[in-house]
């Protein structure tokens, strides 16, 4: 059976890598008639060992709508990077409500993982990461093309009930992009503000086209090194952001919100020591290296990465939202919208039943501590050993006691501001 899966996913990379040859013409709905947009041009070719742009070689890009001038004069990409559990989802609404001239992707790239999982115990960290990179590429583009490749149920003439999350996208539940709706169709994600069936990728791509900035947000992208080339690309404007939280609030917040996955933790904290070399620390250990070096890297503002990345810590925005969201629309360049503007402050002062696990609405200076009071000093100290160096650098201080953990008044952040300009 192992082997089965194991051809499954050779079989799948296999597709997205022959698209170098195939350079495979997006389809177009037989209900359609669209004029010649970047979504029906071939995909740029994709060679999972190689940089996307590569500056020496005297490549040229497919023609499309950037090819004359390069960048639309005004147009901006924005990555928000991330882990689970530090507020992206939050932070990602604020640039979802900026308004009509925004373009924002909730997740995308679950789909790859998901996919790349397939049959094993994780996802294949040395395919995924330029896998990753490229479906970014083709979605910062308006095309779709790629990412389909990993929808399942494959979409039908670009057609498909199963984005994930597409409710979370106001762009994706607009008025051009709500098609009638199919009764016998389920789709789990469906928008709320209208009804509307299952998404036209071709006229996703239309939208996308027709918006002046675009921002994508994922927690699925551990090492900036691997984006240089996306970054690089004379097509795009890319500011990455990247979000940052304390590792303990962190594993506090994921022991409640994938209580499944966490039982060793749990178990740990009631029964006795923790095994530090336990591949669920080492795990712990490992991804908060990756978030280490990633910030070292973007703060060191290399040229490729000169002006074009932040560094912001949760604790920051969840203590002062309006002014974090003003500094992240100053670093981006996009002007922030009345619409913007009204959202964070109606969302930051949300009531205690409207501040679930998975919501964006928080009263967010109640939330900035609010783990101390739910982890075990033990697991608090485990935490500190594997994460220190992570937590140094962003400026967390470290407890020596349960007294002090439980002890609010003590603020576990140090002052620090992070030079992104």
């Amino acid at each position: 059976m192992r082997n089965k899966y194991a051809v499954i996913i050779i079989c799948i990379v296999a597709l997205v890598i022959i698209e170098k040859e195939n350079n495979i013409i997006s389809r177009v709905s037989d209900k359609l008639t669209l004029r010649r947009t970047p979504q029906t041009e071939p995909p740029v070719p994709y060679n999972a060992s190689s940089a996307l742009v590569v500056m020496d070689d005297n490549s040229s890009y497919p023609e499309d709508m950037y090819a004359e001038n390069g960048i639309q004069a005004g147009r901006k990409h924005i990555l928000l990077m991330a882990t689970t559990r530090t507020g992206s989802s939050f932070v990602g609404e604020f640039f979802n409500q900026q308004g009509g001239n925004m373009f924002y992707l909730f997740e995308p790239l679950w789909h790859v993982e998901r996919m790349l999982s397939i049959g094993s115990s994780g996802t294949n960290a040395s395919t995924s990461v330029w896998v990753y990179r490229d479906v970014l590429q083709h979605l910062f583009l308006c095309n779709f093309s790629m990412l389909e490749r990993f929808i399942s149920p494959p979409p039908q003439d670009h057609v498909t009930p199963a984005l994930f999350r597409r409710e979370s996208s106001k762009a994706l539940c607009e008025e051009q992009v709500c098609s009638p709706v199919v009764k016998v169709v389920f789709e789990r994600y469906h928008c709320k503000t209208r009804r509307c069936g299952p998404l036209n990728l071709t006229l996703a791509s239309e939208v996308c086209l027709g918006k002046e900035h675009r921002v994508i947000k994922t927690v699925r992208v551990r090492q900036l090194d691997t984006l240089r080339s996306l970054i690089e690309d004379p097509r795009l404007d890319i500011k990455l952001i990247q979000l940052v939280r304390d590792p303990r609030a962190i594993l506090a917040s994921r022991m409640v919100a994938f209580a499944s996955k966490y039982q060793n933790w749990k178990s740990w904290a009631v029964n006795g020591d923790v095994p530090i070399e336990d591949e669920e620390v080492k795990r712990l250990e490992g991804n908060c290296n990756n978030i280490r070096i990633s910030a070292e890297l973007g703060l060191s503002q290399p040229k490729w990465l000169k002006n074009r990345y932040m560094l912001v810590r949760y604790e920051d925005i969840a203590s002062y939202p309006m002014q974090k969201a003003a500094e992240m629309y100053n670093f981006t360049g996009i002007p922030m919208t009345t619409q913007a503007r009204d959202w964070i402050l109606k969302n930051t002062h949300a009531s205690t039943e409207a501040s679930g696990v998975y919501s964006t609405q928080k009263n967010s200076s109640e939330q900035v501590e609010k783990w101390r009071l739910s982890i075990p000093f033990k697991l608090a100290q485990v935490v500190q050993k594997v994460c220190g160096p992570t937590m140094k650098l962003f400026g967390y201080r470290f407890v020596d006691s349960e007294q002090t953990l439980l002890n609010r008044s003590f603020s576990l952040l140090e002052e620090k501001r992070f030079i992104w300009a």
